[in-house]
């Protein structure tokens, strides 16, 4: 069972259940007042969005939520966790990972593609890729990853950043686009893996920009003739459940 959360704000939330759900996979949606997750949750999601729009600190509000609590308890207990784009802010915000994510170096919203290098596949998340990069979308104003130096001195040593950006796109330190802690049972990534599951989802990625983030309008467009097709942020998610 996998567990999404979603928080008012979230917009991401039914790409992913609509993705499981092509998988066969069991999902639920769970908001912000549940104060336990489903016993058999084997990975919980914290999707993307502008969860309670941002206004305090990316994630600050939804960090504090009741939903947040049963996912630090489901996590202690070794439970996989993955946070999107706002998930990771929300992740950081709770202390579950190390770091802050600030504005992004040229203070604008970036929107499209990325090329992205894996660090270490000795995860769940990344241990199903065979090549060394792949191309996922990017849609985030706060994706400016920064870490004590000496923290991230640790992080390198336990092979802790899975993904850096090719270009310096944000002004991320040591340009980290994932990350995880670590016990490597808490992940976190700013691109959406969730946005290039199937060819005929990526190719239309770069144009939804910001109105993509009204997802649960969208998920009509997901044509099964295209399932089958190969794209960079299956493995991923697949890899997780």
């Amino acid at each position: 069972m996998i567990a999404i959360l979603h928080f008012l704000g979230t917009n991401c939330a039914y790409d992913l259940k609509n993705f499981y759900d092509d998988e066969g996979l069991e999902s639920i949606l769970v908001d912000a007042n549940t104060t336990s997750l489903p016993s058999e949750t084997s990975l919980a999601i914290l999707a993307g969005g502008f969860s309670y729009g941002d206004y305090l600190r990316c994630g600050a509000i939804a960090a504090r939520a009741k939903s947040i609590k049963a996912l630090k308890d489901y996590a202690q207990k070794g439970g996989k966790v993955l946070g999107i784009c706002n998930g990771f802010q929300i992740l950081c915000e709770a202390r579950m990972l190390p770091g802050v994510l600030m504005r992004n170096a040229g203070l604008k919203f970036i929107s499209k593609d990325v090329k992205l290098k894996i660090e270490s596949k000795d995860n769940a998340m990344l241990k199903n890729y065979a090549k060394d990069s792949i191309t996922l979308p990017i849609a985030h104003m706060e994706g400016n990853y920064q870490v004590d130096i000496n923290i991230l001195e640790e992080m390198k040593a336990n092979n802790q950043v899975l993904l850096t950006y090719e270009n310096d796109i944000n002004g991320a330190i040591s340009k980290i686009a994932g990350i995880c802690n670590k016990d490597k049972n808490i992940f976190a990534l700013m691109p959406h893996p969730e946005r290039a599951v199937n060819k005929h989802h990526h190719d239309h990625s770069h144009h939804h920009d910001l109105g993509h983030t009204h997802d649960h309008h969208h998920h009509h467009d997901h044509d099964h003739a295209h399932l089958s097709l190969p794209s960079e942020g299956r493995e991923m998610l697949l890899g997780l459940a």
